[in-house]
């Protein structure tokens, strides 16, 4: 397990190496940590611009087993909106790496995307951060993003609002 102190000592380890300023995006169970709703993640994931990919993977170290870069907010099997970095929390400003979280709405649609028992466990702490009409919102953005089948996406997404969002 990789708590939020370790990532961040990671992150200042890697930024020392880099040639120039990049931004990174956490999400999921990364996401969760550094914003404080986990208190560790089991793998490290960042979405990053795709010419910041090659830098940024030159620059880590082997310290951790898995390590998935994502690329322009394609985030496993779905795009997401444009603005998710705007809407992402900062974290950190180092010399060269900004950290930002990506925003607990946006955590809820990546993991409805799979939901298996860890997702679920993930949602419903992010769950009570999160406002149900801006979900159902967003969600509508990305569904006609997804890349796999959407009556799957859509299937999962309601099981969500019920499970988590029924009394909201």
């Amino acid at each position: 397990m990789i708590p939020k102190e370790t990532l961040i000592e990671w992150l200042k380890e890697i930024d020392k190496r880099l040639k120039r300023k990049i931004t990174i995006v956490a999400v999921g169970g990364t996401a969760m940590t550094l914003l404080g709703l986990k208190l560790s993640t089991i793998d490290v994931d960042f979405c990053l611009r795709k010419e910041d990919k090659e830098l940024f993977e030159k620059a880590m170290t082997k310290q951790f087993n898995k390590v998935d870069l994502f690329i322009d907010g394609y985030i496993f099997a779905e795009q997401l909106p444009q603005d998710y970095k705007e809407k992402a929390k900062e974290i950190l400003r180092l010399e060269r790496i900004t950290l930002k979280a990506l925003h607990p709405i946006d955590i809820i649609i990546t993991k409805a995307a799979r939901l298996n028992a860890r997702d679920e466990e993930d949602i419903a702490a992010v769950a009570k951060y999160v406002n149900k009409k801006e979900l159902i919102e967003r969600f509508g953005e990305v569904v006609k993003t997804y890349a796999g089948r959407e009556e799957d996406y859509q299937y999962n997404f309601d099981t969500v609002l019920r499970r988590f969002f029924s009394e909201k």
